[in-house]
Protein backbone atom coordinates (compact mmCIF):
# COMPACT_ATOMS: atom_id res chain seq x y z
CA UNK A 1 0.00 0.00 0.00
CA UNK A 2 1.52 3.11 -0.67
CA UNK A 3 -0.14 6.47 1.47
CA UNK A 4 1.12 8.38 -2.14
CA UNK A 5 -1.33 8.05 -3.92
CA UNK A 6 -4.83 9.96 -4.26
CA UNK A 7 -6.69 8.65 -1.97
CA UNK A 8 -11.03 8.67 -2.65
CA UNK A 9 -12.59 8.87 0.85
CA UNK A 10 -15.23 7.33 -0.35
CA UNK A 11 -14.19 4.07 -0.78
CA UNK A 12 -12.38 3.73 3.00
CA UNK A 13 -13.53 2.18 6.06
CA UNK A 14 -13.60 3.29 10.18
CA UNK A 15 -12.27 -0.04 12.10
CA UNK A 16 -15.47 -0.81 12.98
CA UNK A 17 -16.76 -1.16 9.58
CA UNK A 18 -13.70 -2.74 8.40
CA UNK A 19 -14.09 -5.52 11.25
CA UNK A 20 -17.92 -5.77 10.31
CA UNK A 21 -16.67 -6.49 6.30
CA UNK A 22 -14.14 -9.08 7.54
CA UNK A 23 -16.07 -10.76 10.06
CA UNK A 24 -13.97 -9.57 12.91
CA UNK A 25 -13.93 -7.51 16.36
CA UNK A 26 -12.93 -4.26 15.77
CA UNK A 27 -10.50 -4.59 18.12
CA UNK A 28 -9.21 -7.06 16.04
CA UNK A 29 -8.06 -4.41 13.16
CA UNK A 30 -6.56 -2.89 15.61
CA UNK A 31 -4.41 -5.75 16.83
CA UNK A 32 -3.58 -6.25 13.35
CA UNK A 33 -2.27 -2.84 13.41
CA UNK A 34 -0.24 -2.67 16.27
CA UNK A 35 1.27 -6.48 14.67
CA UNK A 36 1.88 -4.54 11.60
CA UNK A 37 -0.67 -6.18 9.36
CA UNK A 38 -2.06 -3.70 8.35
CA UNK A 39 -2.00 -0.02 7.69
CA UNK A 40 -4.23 2.89 7.29
CA UNK A 41 -4.40 4.79 4.24
CA UNK A 42 -5.94 7.96 5.68
CA UNK A 43 -7.29 9.87 8.70
CA UNK A 44 -10.49 11.69 8.96
CA UNK A 45 -10.90 13.67 12.23
CA UNK A 46 -9.30 11.42 15.02
CA UNK A 47 -10.85 8.08 12.77
CA UNK A 48 -7.86 6.09 10.88
CA UNK A 49 -9.59 4.67 7.81
CA UNK A 50 -9.12 1.73 5.86
CA UNK A 51 -8.65 0.57 2.67
CA UNK A 52 -11.31 -3.02 2.33
CA UNK A 53 -8.48 -4.80 0.61
CA UNK A 54 -5.50 -3.70 2.90
CA UNK A 55 -7.52 -5.54 5.83
CA UNK A 56 -8.63 -8.61 3.47
CA UNK A 57 -5.10 -8.84 2.81
CA UNK A 58 -4.39 -8.54 6.50
CA UNK A 59 -6.96 -11.07 7.20
CA UNK A 60 -4.99 -13.69 4.73
CA UNK A 61 -1.71 -13.15 6.12
CA UNK A 62 -2.69 -13.47 9.73
CA UNK A 63 -4.78 -17.03 8.69
CA UNK A 64 -1.02 -17.48 7.02
CA UNK A 65 1.29 -17.54 9.54
CA UNK A 66 -1.36 -18.55 12.16
CA UNK A 67 -1.60 -22.10 9.98
CA UNK A 68 2.55 -22.46 9.69
CA UNK A 69 2.72 -22.71 13.53
CA UNK A 70 0.23 -25.30 13.64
Amino acid sequence: MSHTQPVDLDTLFTAEEAAAEVGVARQTIYVWVNRGYLKHAAKQGHLKLFRLEDVFEAEKSRDRSRRRKV
